[in-house]
């Protein structure tokens, strides 16, 4: 879901089984993504997987790393992951959001060659579109708890000037 001029572009690193299956972003049961894009105050109401077309409306938009989906983030290669930022990079540079949210920092530093990235905004832009990366928020990563989750992506919105 990506078309010109978006606010926020939300990146997630790739096509879990139940999203390749259902064809929506972010759709296992468990994933945390749309309680805390609903909680940071960027919908407002939490959608369903099913209704991610209306982020349209809310200037947001979702693509991924890696098209290839996998049981786990951690299946993917380096080279992989490389690519796909390459692919990202010329996505972004087309689209011209305001801002790119990578979400996971892992894949963000294999992705862009930024070991050193940490959760937030990042020096880096495209094409003059700013960078954040926020936490991973698939259930598998315990690291951040729901209100912390939403918490980061608020920061993110504040930054973003959304509503």
């Amino acid at each position: 879901m990506l078309t010109d001029g978006l606010s926020v572009l939300f990146c997630g690193i790739n096509p879990g089984l139940t999203s390749a299956a259902t064809r929506h972003h972010f759709a296992r049961p468990g994933n945390r993504f749309w309680p805390a894009l609903h909680h940071s105050g960027f919908t407002p109401r939490q959608l369903r997987p099913d209704e991610e077309r209306e982020l349209l409306s809310y200037g947001l938009g979702i693509t991924n790393v890696v098209e290839r989906a996998t049981a786990r983030a951690g299946e993917l290669g380096g080279a992989e992951l490389r690519a796909g930022g390459r692919a990202l990079e010329e996505k972004v540079r087309g689209a011209r959001p305001r801002w790119l949210a990578v979400l996971g920092v892992t894949a963000y530093r294999t992705a862009f060659g930024e070991r050193g990235a940490v959760v937030g905004r990042q020096e880096r832009t495209i094409g003059g579109c700013g960078v954040w990366v926020l936490p991973n928020p698939s259930g598998l990563n315990a690291h951040w708890r729901p209100p912390e989750l939403a918490e980061e992506f608020g920061r993110l919105r504040a930054a973003a000037r959304v509503r």
